[in-house]
């Protein structure tokens, strides 16, 4: 099988097209044939190292395919079925080996590429605003890269709930992407000296309920500075690099704030939490709540591209593998 591996973490330069034999689905273990892989930032942090990983491993940890064979005892599924996941190493090649137990149906009416755009980052987005802070009709929301994979999502389903969405953006075709999403203010942050200054004139002074980061360092400030009283930071990724040490009296003196770090892992750890999220997430693509966007679709070769493309923010929507 064709597989993008790392040998030793690094910058994007570390990506390598390799030929790999085909692996053999082990107890509980679906193999399957790769139609669409997707590109997430955590596949930038396990190749760099940030997320320390042996070497060497085959990227990716999320994809969607038909399933080609049967490991010893798994259960669930049978061959032909089309399925997705997102937490099975080695997503970034022809053929992969998933857990029958953290792999899910594709319904129907959703097509391949849709399960990848939509599973990773739209179960991400689903249980910020279901779980992490249930967001309530007309509360005010800040989300940060509107116009990125995980940011449209939550615009929409931030909006869905009856939300007044702010977000934040580098560029005026992105600040449309987020318009059309259902933002109902954008900030073109590039082009204002204090972002926390716009927010909190866009709320009457009051600032937001929660903030939701995937951008980190770069944003940090500015998001603490946007909360209102006992509102929540959810910082859930770092595409600008790693917050540094926060000293905690700083929630205090921002008016008892909550920070946060969660990730997807956590929060579908059980089979049954799992299928409510993917399911919801599913059931809301196929009935049209949720426009799930590829923004760029990349072939195997060109993996190194996707991440120099991610990393160097120029891309909206999701970004996905064909293999």
């Amino acid at each position: 099988m064709r597989a993008v591996q790392v040998e030793q973490t690094g910058g994007p330069e570390v990506i390598k097209l390799v030929e790999l034999d085909d692996p053999v689905p082990a107890e509980g273990e679906l193999l399957v044939e790769v139609a669409a892989a997707g590109v997430n930032y955590i596949d930038t942090y396990l190749r760099s190292g940030l997320y320390p990983r042996p070497t060497p491993f085959v990227l990716g940890l999320e994809g969607a395919g038909t399933v080609r064979a049967l490991g010893p005892g798994a259960t669930g599924f049978a061959v032909g079925d089309r399925v997705a996941w997102s937490e099975a190493q080695g997503s970034y090649a022809t053929l992969a080996v998933v857990p029958a137990a953290r792999a899910v149906h594709i319904p129907d009416a959703v097509t391949d590429e849709q399960a990848v755009g939509a599973l990773l980052q739209g179960m991400t987005a689903h249980f910020l605003v279901t779980s992490t802070y249930p967001v309530a009709r007309g509360e005010s929301v800040l989300v940060h890269a509107a116009a990125g994979g995980v940011g449209l999502l939550l615009t929409q389903l931030a909006t869905a709930r009856g939300a007044h969405v702010i977000g934040t953006v580098s560029t005026p075709e992105k600040a449309a992407l987020a318009k059309d999403a259902g933002a109902a203010e954008v900030i073109q942050y590039t082009q204002v000296a204090d972002l926390a200054a716009e927010v909190r004139a866009l709320t009457d002074g009051q600032g937001v309920s929660v903030v939701y980061d995937g951008v980190g360092r770069t944003t940090f400030d500015a998001s603490l500075a946007s909360l209102r009283p006992r509102g929540m930071l959810v910082l859930f990724g770092a595409a600008s690099g790693p917050v540094p040490p926060v000293d905690p009296q700083r929630l205090n003196a921002g008016g008892s704030l909550y920070l946060t770090r969660p990730t997807l892992f956590h929060y579908v750890a059980s089979r049954k939490e799992l299928e409510y999220h993917s399911g919801e997430v599913f059931a809301a693509v196929a009935n049209g709540t949720l426009n799930v966007r590829i923004g760029q679709r990349y072939p195997l070769r060109d993996a190194r591209r996707a991440h120099e493309d991610l990393q160097g923010r120029r891309t909206t929507g999701k970004l996905i593998l064909l293999p």
